[in-house]
């Protein structure tokens, strides 16, 4: 078994698209799937599938729901956490950050992690 990619339903997909190419991904296909707009980026050796739901419901809060169960972020390693954050910022004009940077330890190593959002509220990881 090999993994090949993660999927993402959202409620604006050109929005999305925005926030995952400042992350580094890049379309490589746009589709329909049914009645919905659909593509496949690739970015960060991995590939994600968004897809855009017609009548979008609000989500569960999986970040700050501490008895929230089921699939909790994405996570990327990034060289220079707060350089990249900045980046961001500039990309995109304004970002949701969840939890801002600070010392996570795992094991023998020290990690800098930050949470921040993408459109949709979904969590995802930034760690250095």
């Amino acid at each position: 078994m090999k993994y090949h990619h993660i999927s993402i339903k959202t409620a604006d997909i050109f929005q999305a698209i925005a926030f995952y190419e400042a992350l580094g991904f890049e379309v490589m296909e746009r589709f329909t799937a049914g009645i919905t707009l659909a593509c496949w980026m690739h970015g960060a050796g991995t590939n994600l599938e968004l897809m855009q739901v017609p009548e979008p419901k609000h989500i569960a809060d999986p970040f700050g729901d501490e008895h929230y169960v089921g699939y909790y972020h994405l996570s990327f390693h990034v060289e220079n956490l707060e350089t990249f954050l900045q980046d961001l910022v500039n990309k995109l004009g304004k970002l949701k950050l969840l939890l801002p940077p600070r010392e996570q330890i795992i094991g023998d190593r020290t990690y800098q992690v930050a949470f921040i959002a993408d459109p949709d509220g979904l969590p995802i990881e930034l760690m250095q």
